[in-house]
């Protein structure tokens, strides 16, 4: 008779994993044969892990990324890409992250190094991290934004203190003079305290050049590229090869 009481005095407390898992309790045969600390850590840890996933989903959710979706389990070694396996499982444990490391995606467009990098990212808000996505292309647009509503602050000390930004497609068009500095001054703030991982079309070698603005190039290069693990993949459009695919197997 105790138990409907206990149970909305729990979910009063905003302690709905125990509620569930003491109403699912109830319901299970043989429960009793278990002894009290049993069951009260059964409880526990089904809180503990309920509040674990709804924090998840919270990093996630403020973190934007472009694929939302992309899982660590689904990341495909079976396409010739030049991915290596025990590399990218090394890179899963995060300690790059906690080692204020950066990460460095380089691929033809169609091979999946944004999916990738968002992959990356959510194994981070997995385990605790914060994440941030930016579209470099889009970066001018939104640095205006931020300049003009007086946000321009704000939003570089709350990137600051990011576990992990993603600068997605890096290099691949021309970044105005204001957008360079600005992009030094999110990577200055973040050189050995904060993680940023890049993704770009374009060689390492070339960004230099792609950047523009010598003295602010080298700068950038060397607050991103020197502490930076690095992918490069190649190989055909995998976007192309299943196209091809799904047309062949249409078709049969």
């Amino acid at each position: 008779m105790l138990h409907h009481p206990t149970v909305d005095k729990l979910h009063a407390l905003r302690l709905s994993g125990m509620a569930a898992a003491l109403a699912e309790q109830q319901a299970q045969e043989g429960i009793d044969r278990l002894g009290f600390e049993e069951r009260l850590g059964l409880l526990v840890e089904r809180e503990a892990s309920q509040r674990e996933s709804r924090q998840t989903t919270a990093r996630l959710r403020r973190a934007k990324l472009k694929f939302s979706g992309a899982s660590p389990e689904d990341i495909d070694y079976r396409t010739a890409r030049g991915l290596d396996r025990a590399l990218t499982a090394r890179l899963l444990t995060c300690e790059w992250i906690r080692e204020r490391q950066n990460l460095i995606l380089v691929a033809p467009t169609g091979l999946g190094k944004s999916w990738l990098g968002c992959a990356f990212a959510v194994q981070a808000c997995r385990q605790g991290f914060s994440a941030c996505y930016l579209r470099v292309p889009k970066l001018s647009e939104e640095l205006a934004i931020a300049h003009g509503s007086g946000r321009y602050a704000r939003w570089l000390a709350q990137l600051a203190k990011t576990d992990l930004v993603i600068l997605d497609d890096l290099a691949m068009t021309p970044l105005s003079d204001s957008a360079r500095r600005d992009l030094l001054e999110v990577l200055d703030d973040r050189h050995g305290n904060r993680s940023t991982l890049a993704t770009s079309q374009l060689a390492v070698d070339l960004w230099h050049d792609a950047i523009g603005e010598p003295t602010v190039a080298d700068a950038i290069l060397d607050r991103l590229v020197h502490n930076a693990h690095r992918i490069t993949l190649a190989g055909e459009s995998m976007r192309k090869t299943r196209s091809q695919l799904t047309a062949k197997s249409q078709s049969e």
